[in-house]
C-alpha cells in the first residue's frame, strides 16, 4: 500500500504558474509509473503528465505539452508537476495516481492505477 498526498493547488490568473507535489509514502513498486490527473467539474478524468521513475521518461497529453513539466525527486519520494503558461480551461482537481504496472499505450488510462490522492484544486481566472 501507498499514500499519496498532493498540494500546491491554488488560484492563479491566465498566463500565471503553478507547482504542484506529490508526496509518496514510500517509493515502492508501487509507484513505478505515476502520473497526473485532472478533472473539471462535469468532465471526465484525464491524464496529464506521467512519470516512469525508474530511468525518469516521461509523457504529456497534448494540451499541455510545452507548458507542464513532470518530474521527481526520489530522495523525497516527491513527482512534481511545473505548470506554465496556465489557461482558464486548465481549472480542475488535479490528482496523483501510481501503480507498479502500467501499459505504455494506457499511460493516461484511469483503470491503469491503483493509487490515487485525495486532489488539490486548481483555479486559473482570466
Amino acid at each position: 500500500q501507498v499514500q499519496l498526498v498532493e498540494s500546491g493547488g491554488g488560484s492563479v490568473q491566465a498566463g500565471g504558474s503553478l507547482r504542484l507535489s506529490c508526496v509518496a509514502s514510500a517509493y515502492t513498486r508501487s509507484t513505478i509509473y505515476m502520473a497526473w490527473f485532472r478533472q473539471a467539474p462535469g468532465k471526465e478524468r484525464e491524464g496529464v503528465a506521467a512519470i516512469y521513475n525508474r530511468g525518469g521518461s516521461t509523457d504529456y497529453a497534448d494540451s499541455v505539452k510545452g507548458r507542464f513539466t513532470i518530474s521527481q525527486d526520489n530522495a523525497k519520494n516527491t513527482v512534481y508537476l511545473q505548470m506554465n503558461s496556465l489557461k482558464p480551461e486548465d481549472t480542475a482537481t488535479y490528482y496523483c495516481a501510481a501503480d507498479e504496472w502500467v501499459r505504455i499505450w494506457h499511460l493516461f488510462n484511469v483503470d491503469e492505477y491503483d493509487y490515487w490522492g485525495q486532489g488539490t484544486q486548481v483555479i486559473v481566472s482570466t
